[in-house]
């Protein structure tokens, strides 16, 4: 059987502490796929925000900022995509009862996004049933 047009996935895994610095690192592995993988503009930006916000939310929200606590992020490009997951440590949460970010009683809220963004932007976003991973899908 003839292997020479097959691709071997590539994955990248990071451990992430529970702090806010943490995410420089995530920055950094995006900006290195990106190059590696001649990603456009458009979903490098769009991965940039997603997985910042996933991050963020992992760290504020899922490990309380516990240091103690990681967050894992990998990232499995797979020919003209690539899937990405984060997940942290906490409890989880129910994802299907967020409030809508865009009722009106909503609107000047400084928070509750994050997720409504991530499921805008990225392809394809599946939370697991406890709701402490989320995978990010993107074609490239």
């Amino acid at each position: 059987m003839d292997q020479s047009n097959v691709q071997a996935n590539e994955l990248y895994t990071l451990q992430l502490p529970s702090k806010m610095e943490s995410i420089t690192l995530l920055e950094n592995l995006i900006e290195e796929i990106a190059d590696k993988h001649k990603i456009s503009e458009d979903t490098f930006a769009n991965m940039m925000t997603c997985l910042s916000e996933a991050a963020n939310n992992a760290i504020v929200h899922g490990n309380k900022l516990d240091e103690s606590k990681k967050v894992i992020v990998n990232a499995d490009v797979e020919g003209k995509r690539i899937i990405w997951t984060v997940t942290d440590q906490g409890q989880g949460f129910n994802y299907s009862q967020l409030p809508d970010p865009t009722a009106p009683e909503n609107l000047e809220s400084l928070t509750g996004r994050g997720v409504f963004i991530i499921k805008h932007l990225a392809d394809q976003c599946i939370f697991n049933t406890s709701g402490n991973e989320v995978e990010l899908h993107f074609k490239i």
